[in-house]
């Protein structure tokens, strides 16, 4: 009897001590599942597949109109493309999803995000999980086969739709840069246009009071060559051929076609 006593009080304590555990585990995993299902959805409602279900599980006697209540069963390939446009959606989910993990990943592991972030990512994988299964069991139920094919089948869709895409981009891109360089072109053609009659409003000045028989030998229009730096200094030879009549009457004093030699510094 004594020995049953001195028992009691180390099987109660552990009695209370297993059962407070027990209770705080279970509302602790309550609480989570409450937290989980109030996090926000990390992608919008999924309409294709709403579209697919309510095809699915149309009833003719719910409908409100004659023509609607003719019909009897949604024909199997108006099924079977709800179930492909399905399937579609969800191969770009996965794309996205894949995607972001990595980056998702890194943030996490410096703190630059909060765990529920991250715990809405893992929801919606394991969303996305499921979708997948669904599908294929819905594909393998129209047609025998199918459910293995089908994410193929959406994968070769989605590739066609991003190249598509692309090529309006480029297209678009493509109008914008004509335009762009017509008006470049436009603009370089009146700059170079503008210099042109600068340069000619420049030469007709400066060859109004000069005689042509002064004029450098060998470069036209009264043009020297520059010098470096380092023959600047001393004196300069110009070389100049007289093409006037000879005589002092003109207004060249050297005689016709004799070289005159003008020293400058």
């Amino acid at each position: 009897m004594v020995f049953w006593s001195g028992l009691l009080l180390p099987v109660l304590y552990l009695t209370i001590l297993i059962g407070s555990l027990a209770t705080f585990s279970s509302l602790y995993r309550r609480r989570q599942i409450a937290k989980a299902a109030q996090l926000e959805s990390w992608f919008p409602p999924h309409r294709a597949r709403d579209l697919y279900l309510s095809l699915l599980h149309i009833d003719p006697a719910e409908a409100s109109s004659e023509s609607e209540q003719k019909i009897t069963q949604v024909p199997d390939s108006l099924l079977k493309a709800a179930l492909l446009r399905r399937a579609l959606e969800d191969i770009r989910r996965i794309v996205q999803l894949r995607g972001s993990k990595q980056a998702l990943q890194n943030l996490v592991q410096r703190g630059s995000v909060g765990d529920e972030l991250w715990q809405r990512f893992q929801r919606a994988e394991q969303e996305m999980e499921a979708e997948v299964k669904d599908v294929a069991q819905e594909a393998e139920a129209l047609v025998p086969g199918w459910g293995q094919v089908i994410f193929q089948s959406a994968n070769e869709f989605n590739q066609h739709n991003l190249l598509r895409e692309r090529i309006f981009e480029l297209k678009d891109k493509k109008e914008a840069d004509i335009a762009w360089w017509a008006a470049r072109k436009a603009g370089i053609q009146s700059e170079f246009m503008k210099e042109l009659e600068e340069e000619e409003l420049k030469k007709a000045q400066g060859g109004e009071g000069e005689c042509a028989c002064h004029r450098p030998f060998g470069f036209p229009g009264g043009f020297a060559p520059p010098l470096r730096p380092s023959e600047n200094r001393g004196f300069r030879l110009i070389i100049t051929v007289s093409t006037g009549s000879g005589g002092g009457g003109g207004k060249c004093p050297a005689p016709r076609g004799q070289p005159r030699v003008v020293v400058s510094q």
